[in-house]
């Protein structure tokens, strides 16, 4: 057995290296104690009485005597098979992968994220929350965002959208005067809405596809407490499509619309410049300031679920309404950790409930 790059250190506390056992073997042969040999190398005697105990092989030996050729076996230690052993026992040490008792956890998670587009942390909650298999194969999500990378999984790190499209955040604010606020600004929004303590705020935004003028665009709006989402299509990326996709919002609402809609936040693009006019009279209107999408930022992480399905530049007219509505239904019914693992849908049924019992 050849090793070239053997560093291992020697003495006391420290691994035998394959010298070590070369000269283990050779003082052996020569009729030296383990104690002795212990003290000319600098290890514990019990090291060293270990290492030949493992080491040791049987060779067979041939003895002609009075004419007469005798065989018998003789055990003799040697440096390559207790190298060989040591190696075998490294590999054995350890505490055992999650992974290598059962692949239960594995396939499963495999389903979720390549079929479902669960992101690897969803998949690690909603199982432990929900106490889908033993605590014991479950890894935390470090662990298994290692078994990806590995290739232990299905799931490759290209199936990852989230983590792939990642980029630091710029927070600096930049104030640009080029462009006027269409109404009550962000800072006026009070604390409570800020915090998400209470229920009927929203966010509106657009997704736009191709940017072709005659491509349709899809209004969002997504309710800042339970994270649920509405996805409507507009014929284009202007103010009467949207007056009109809210005029049609609210009747389907009816009654309960100023009841679930308490508050909406806009950016101050043209498309939105009718929303204070058409609703100031049922809800407040809020505009965050110019250029800061990160004060919408329950819609900015909305749409990058939204960008799984529909990737910047391709045209929106290519998805039909029921595609749209699997999509809507796929965010609402995908658990969330800030939720704790519940679902939008959930969660928003809940408030309504409580909005029902409170009247």
């Amino acid at each position: 057995m050849t090793h070239s790059n053997d560093n291992t250190l020697t003495g006391n506390g420290k691994h035998l290296s394959i010298k070590d056992r070369d000269q283990i073997e050779i003082l052996n042969k020569e009729g030296y104690s383990n104690r002795r040999i212990a003290n000319l190398l600098g290890f514990a005697p019990q090291t060293i009485h270990n290492e030949v105990k493992r080491g040791m092989v049987r060779q067979l030996k041939r003895q002609k005597q009075n004419g007469k050729i005798y065989d018998y076996y003789v055990e003799v230690y040697n440096a390559e098979f207790g190298q060989a052993n040591y190696e075998k026992n490294r590999l054995a040490c350890g505490r055992r992968p999650k992974w290598a008792d059962t692949d239960a956890f594995i396939k499963w998670a495999d389903d979720k994220l390549l079929n479902e587009k669960w992101s690897p942390d969803v998949v690690v909650g909603f199982a432990k929350t929900h106490d889908l298999f033993d605590s014991s194969i479950i890894p935390c999500t470090t662990t298994l965002y290692g078994w990806i990378d590995k290739g232990i999984m299905r799931t490759k790190n290209m199936d990852l959208l989230e983590k792939l499209s990642r980029k630091p955040k710029d927070t600096t604010y930049r104030s640009r005067k080029n462009k006027r606020m269409l109404g009550r600004s962000i800072e006026q929004r009070p604390a409570e809405i800020d915090n998400r303590q209470t229920f009927g705020h929203w966010e509106i935004d657009t997704v736009v596809g191709n940017k072709t003028k005659t491509d349709s665009v899809l209004l969002t709006l997504v309710e800042r407490q339970t994270r649920f989402e509405i996805i409507l299509k507009l014929n284009g990326k202007d103010k009467e499509s949207v007056d009109q996709a809210i005029n049609q919002l609210r009747l389907r609402a009816g009654d309960t619309f100023s009841k679930v809609f308490k508050t909406i936040t806009s950016d101050n693009g043209s498309e939105f410049a009718g929303l204070h006019e058409a609703l100031h009279e049922t809800l407040d209107v809020y505009f965050s300031h110019p250029y800061a999408s990160w004060e919408r930022g329950t819609s900015e992480n909305q749409h990058k679920f939204i960008r799984r399905f529909i990737p910047k530049g391709k045209a929106i007219d290519q998805f039909s309404e029921a595609q749209y509505l699997r999509i809507q239904q796929w965010m609402n019914d995908y658990p969330r950790k800030i939720l704790g693992y519940k679902t939008p849908h959930d969660c928003f049924a809940n408030a309504l409930r409580s909005l029902s019992h409170a009247v």
